[in-house]
């Protein structure tokens, strides 16, 4: 089984789990006891200073919280750009990766951050799972762009990728929610 940790999911016409309707999910864990990832492109009404105030030094206040998925949708999880890896808790990429839930000194791990994402949730796969929907083409992989992790556009994230791939993919980008409303 080749690891997909750190690559893109992006949810093909087929799956149709309404949690991952035209989501773009990255994938932060993968083994074969599972996998977890990330929805990158559903932002809630949430602002993170108002949903998770103790969490506002890691992003600007009033970005969103982003929902991550529906496993322990109460749960907050932060995704971060390091400029000193080393403060991570657990890395995905070189520099990407997830901040400590217990940091004392926030202003150190504020420091060693370009850039981060606040999640409440995560997408999770049990033993097999995952390899089962990509064996009936469930999800589309895709090797991300570091600026698609962190897009200024997270609903348009979808069809962006999607173009990006070309061909099919970008013919597929066009497709309307409900085809058969067209």
């Amino acid at each position: 089984m080749d690891s997909l940790r750190g690559k893109l999911l992006l949810a093909g016409p087929v799956l149709k789990d309404p949690n991952f309707d035209r989501t773009v999910v990255l994938i932060t864990e993968h083994t074969e006891e599972g996998a977890m990832g990330l929805v990158l492109n559903r932002p809630s009404e949430a602002a993170l200073d108002e949903a998770v105030p103790d969490l506002a030094w890691v992003a600007d206040g009033d970005d969103p919280v982003f929902v991550g998925g529906p496993v322990a949708p109460t749960g907050v999880i932060v995704l971060a750009e390091w400029t000193d890896p080393a403060q991570a808790v657990v890395l995905v990429e070189d520099d990407l990766g997830f901040v400590p839930g217990d940091a004392e000194d926030t202003d150190a791990l504020a420091a060693a951050i370009s850039r981060a994402r606040v999640y409440a949730g995560h997408a999770g796969w049990g033993p097999g799972q995952l390899e089962a929907e990509l064996a009936e083409e469930a999800w589309i992989v895709e090797a991300p762009l570091r600026e698609e992790l962190f897009s200024a556009e997270p609903e348009t994230l979808w069809s962006a990728v999607l173009r990006r791939m070309g061909r099919e993919f970008a013919l597929l980008s066009t497709m309307p929610p409900d085809p058969s409303l067209n």
